[in-house]
Formats: C-alpha cells, sequence, structure tokens
C-alpha cells in the first residue's frame, strides 16, 4: 500500500528528530494554513493530534490560523471532545451552500457573509469565554487590515483598486505589499507567541469574548466572495479581509522558539511549500523554505496517495462552481474519510524512538 503521509523537517527539527523522534512535549506551536477546502485533508490528523496525541505532554501549545486554519485552530480550543468537535466542524464547512439571489447567477458578497457568519455563530457562539480558558492551547488568528485611501473601507470601486495597487506592490518586493494590507494578529492574552514578525507590517490585538467570532469571520472573508469585516471589536479601525493575503501557509520566523523547552513547529499542512502570502502563488521564487523554518516539522499528504481522492485531487474551492452540490459534498466527504489514513500512519510514526525526515 502506497504511504499516505510525508515528513519533511528543517534543518535542526531533523536532527532533534533523528535523535529522540516525535514527542509532543517537544511542540511549541501549530500553525494551520488558508487553502479553504484543501484543508479538510487535514481533519483525521487534528483529531487525532488535539484529542490523543498532544494531551500527552503538559506544555501551552501556540495554536496559529488563517482563514480555515484559523476555524481549525478555533476548533481545537473548544470544550468537550475534541474528536467529536473536529468532525463537526468539516461537516460544517461540507456542508456550506449558497444560493445566488433572484436575478443574480452567483451568490453576493454580503449574502454569503451573513450565511457563513451564522455558520461561525453555530460553532462558537456562547462558548468564547471556554475556549479562550483552555487550560493548554494558546490561540492567535490572523487577519489582513486594508490600508491607505482604498483598502482601508471596502468599496465598489476602491476595492478593486487597492487590490490592484496590492498586487502590483507585492510583485515587487513582499514587504511593500504592507503600504496596503497590513498582517493583524488577535492573539491569546495569557502569553507572548515568541515568533519575530519583523518581516512584515504587524500589529497584534487581544483576542477576547467580544472580538474572537468576528475575528474568524474576517480571517475567512475572502475579497470579492465575502465582505470586508468593518471596525472589530478592540481592533484599530478599518476592513479586515481574508488572513491568507498577508500569510497564505504563515512562512514566520519560528527560530526563536528554538530557545523554548518546547522548540519545534508542527505544521500539518496540505502541501510541501510554505508559501509566504496569498498574492506570492505566482512567484516560484518565494515558495523555497528559509532559515525561518528551521525547526519547522511539515506532516503532508503524500503526491501518490492524495491521487487517489475523488477527481484525483485535494478538495477546493473550485468546486464549489465546477461540481454540483450533492457530488462536491459526496466527494468532499470521501476525502475526509480518507484522511484518517493520514493520522494512522501519524500514529505509527510518532511511535517510533527515531524519525527520518526529508529535508524542507
Amino acid at each position: 500500500m502506497r504511504p499516505a503521509l510525508q515528513v519533511l523537517a528543517g534543518p535542526i527539527a531533523r536532527a532533534r528528530l533523528a535523535e529522540r523522534g516525535l514527542q509532543p512535549c517537544d511542540i511549541g506551536a501549530i500553525p494551520a494554513a488558508a487553502g479553504g477546502p484543501k484543508g479538510l485533508i487535514l481533519n483525521g490528523l487534528d483529531r487525532h493530534l488535539f484529542a490523543h496525541w498532544l494531551p500527552q505532554g503538559s506544555q501551552p501549545v501556540h495554536l496559529l490560523g488563517a482563514s480555515i486554519g484559523a476555524w481549525r485552530m478555533a476548533t481545537a480550543c473548544l470544550p468537550g471532545d475534541a474528536d467529536a468537535n473536529f468532525r463537526a466542524m468539516a461537516e460544517a464547512y461540507v456542508g456550506q451552500h449558497y444560493e445566488p439571489e433572484p436575478g443574480r447567477t452567483r451568490p453576493s458578497a454580503a449574502g454569503v457573509s451573513a450565511k457563513f457568519a451564522r455558520t461561525l455563530d453555530d460553532c462558537f457562539g456562547g462558548q468564547e469565554g471556554a475556549l479562550l480558558e483552555h487550560p493548554r492551547w494558546r490561540l492567535h488568528v490572523v487577519t489582513s487590515r486594508g490600508r491607505g485611501a482604498l483598502l482601508r473601507r471596502e468599496g465598489r470601486w476602491r476595492t478593486p483598486l487597492g487590490y490592484l495597487g496590492a498586487f502590483a506592490a507585492n510583485a515587487v518586493h513582499r514587504p511593500w505589499l504592507g503600504r496596503w494590507l497590513e498582517r493583524v494578529v488577535f492573539s491569546d492574552r495569557r502569553e507572548p507567541l515568541g515568533v519575530d514578525w519583523r518581516d512584515f507590517r504587524t500589529q497584534q490585538v487581544a483576542l477576547t469574548e467580544a472580538n474572537l467570532v468576528p475575528s474568524l469571520l474576517a480571517s475567512c472573508s475572502i475579497p470579492f466572495w465575502l465582505q470586508a469585516q468593518q471596525d472589530l471589536p478592540g481592533a484599530p479601525a478599518g476592513a479586515y479581509w481574508d488572513g491568507g493575503i498577508t500569510d497564505y501557509h504563515l512562512h514566520w520566523d519560528y527560530r526563536p522558539l528554538q530557545a523554548s523547552a518546547a522548540p519545534l513547529v508542527l505544521y500539518p499542512h496540505f502541501q510541501p511549500q510554505v508559501v509566504p502570502g496569498w498574492l506570492d502563488k505566482a512567484w516560484k521564487r518565494r515558495h523555497a523554505p528559509s532559515a525561518f523554518l528551521d525547526n519547522l516539522v511539515l506532516l503532508v499528504p503524500h503526491p501518490d496517495w492524495r491521487r487517489t481522492l475523488p477527481g484525483g485531487k485535494l478538495p477546493d474551492r473550485s468546486d464549489f462552481t465546477d461540481l454540483g452540490v450533492d457530488e462536491r459534498q459526496k466527494r468532499w466527504r470521501v476525502a475526509v474519510a480518507e484522511s484518517q489514513r493520514l493520522a494512522d500512519e501519524f500514529a505509527r510514526l510518532s511511535a517510533q524512538n527515531s524519525v527520518q525526515a526529508l529535508p524542507l
């Protein structure tokens, strides 16, 4: 049987894995990428990690997420049975369906935002306090805040022009994107995250019961598909969009964590490249690993196994338009069920005294 899981790691992480294997007590942070439905393929791993493996340790673990990654990591912090919570999260995502309003060929951004806001409220509403007081997990939700005359408020003409400017600036030099959009991280107030954000313009805001669900909605608000979320509680005024725009795969400087008691970053991901921002997808030279990731362990589906999934690929956003509702949901549920293979292989791997990882 072909393997389902690949393990890649930076040089410091590879040496530690070879010496002592994968240990729950070594994990200081878990990033979770944007990427829409692709994140469904990690559901089995999420259930295993948070319900069975990580509870064997005792250290705090920082959970970092953008877009669907933020939804996944917030789910990890819910009280109760983590396995059941992640199953419910996957079903809520698969069950999404947005009908166009009368006279329209596609749903309006306002309609999608309103319905998606209800989905998030069903998942997290009334549980904000317990979620933010999780005894071990420390949640950090990534959003992208518009700047300047064109992007600080959403508008019919301003927004497209602003994103055109953002794309051009990013194409020349990624930090220049910060003139148009900045990273705003809504963070657990109990202890600092311990990463270095000097790579890109960043603000940090305390995560509270009042802004938890609004920041999750903002982090999932894909421009032009959903509305920007305006003036989030406790945060700088402005329009907030999908955290994946500035931080598609959270290619952050994790090296400061190396000096901690839990020095490794464990990253369940759907591809072997850690792309900095959504606008960097076209710039392949920015997909290469950097020293930022020296202590990172990447768990990814094996490409041969991925081709055995329905349609020969991971679920993706094009399925919303290319497939009928029933067929899309059927394929996505199969992918979620098949994701258990990743968890089973991780369980066997993490029981070993030494793990040989591939270079990033």
